[in-house]
């Protein structure tokens, strides 16, 4: 784990250049994405999951960190389709049980984290139809799931809508975030994600197509 500011960390995984995060409060801490590796668990035990989408490499590892909540937005389903997408990847077969969310919200909502502050927004469809920020006002960071990347274009599947992601980016932008977490590759700051959003929205054409 990388500290990245107080009480907040990332971990980076070297598999499809996935970055998961972990907000620690008083005796309590929040898990940013579950990912793919159960072995997480055996280093991290929070007592909330907030998935920021349901792409496989995202959710698959939440068995692994029960018993927990599990947060995400109400349109995010986890279900067999997401073993279709991870079939393109990976031949072996997933032997996990996959873990639906426990707890939902529709725009926004508030959680405390040991005494910590962290807000969940859901600004409209980019990404995918249930794209969740995860905002620590605190100390300025922002987790961004695959609303950004670094190291490579933003990726959009059958399920993006690439004429609303400006939109919101923009919005993310007004919580003023000093550090933003992409979904996969390093943290990065808001000049970043001013200078990405125009290519990943002025067409269809401007957000690469994801394989998955």
């Amino acid at each position: 784990m990388i500290e990245i500011a107080d009480g907040v960390f990332i971990r980076r995984h070297t598999e499809l250049d996935l970055t998961l995060g972990l907000i620690t409060g008083s005796g309590d801490s929040l898990l940013v994405d579950s990912g793919m590796d159960p072995a997480l668990a055996l280093e991290v035990r929070p007592s909330r999951i907030v998935l920021t989408h349901n792409h496989f490499d995202h959710v698959l590892a939440t068995e692994a960190f029960l018993p927990c909540e599990v947060w995400a937005h109400e349109d995010c389903v986890v279900d067999e389709t997401l073993l279709e997408s991870r079939a393109r990847y990976y031949s072996e077969p997933f032997e996990g049980r996959l873990i639906a969310p426990t707890h939902t919200f529709r725009d926004t909502v508030t959680l405390d984290v040991g005494g910590r502050r962290v807000d969940l927004y859901h600004f409209g469809p980019a990404h995918s139809s249930h794209d969740v920020i995860v905002h620590v006002p605190d100390v300025g960071v922002v987790f961004a799931g695959d609303l950004v990347e670094e190291g490579a274009p933003a990726q959009a599947g059958s399920d993006a809508t690439p004429s609303n992601w400006r939109n919101v980016l923009n919005l993310m932008l007004e919580l003023n975030p000093r550090i933003v977490v992409p979904g996969h590759g390093d943290p990065v700051d808001a000049r970043f994600v001013e200078a990405m959003a125009l290519p990943a929205v002025t067409s269809p054409e401007g957000v690469t197509p994801e394989a998955t």
